[in-house]
């Protein structure tokens, strides 16, 4: 049984999916987040394939605001080896708050732009 607080989350992420897509030139960062830990990953979604990624136990970072930033800082080196440097950001249904915030904040210290 799904719940209407999923639901609602659902719609949302839709709603921002039709509108937000990643070609090979500047790839979509989209961020999950879970009860233990942070998740981005940066896709291509022309071809369908992910790029880089980076979790909160990659960076050994904890489920704070601070660790979501050494994720995006992490994140950030690992996709400018790769040759990007310029991302569509998907916030993924979550509120541009908080960690997910925070994520961005430290893609862009690391040197992506979006």
């Amino acid at each position: 049984m799904v719940h209407g607080k999923i639901l609602l989350r659902q719609s949302r992420k839709r709603r921002i999916r039709a509108v937000i897509r990643g070609t090979a030139s500047r790839p979509r960062l989209s961020v999950y987040r879970s009860l233990y830990g942070l998740t981005a990953q940066v896709i291509d979604d022309g071809v369908g394939r992910t790029i880089v990624a980076a979790t909160s136990k990659e960076a050994k970072a904890k489920h704070t605001v601070e660790g979501a930033k050494k994720v995006g800082v992490l994140l950030a080196k690992k996709a400018k080896q790769t040759g990007v440097r310029t991302i569509v950001f998907d916030r993924n249904a979550y509120t541009f708050h908080g960690k997910v915030k925070a994520l961005a904040e430290g893609a862009r210290e690391g040197g992506l732009e979006f």
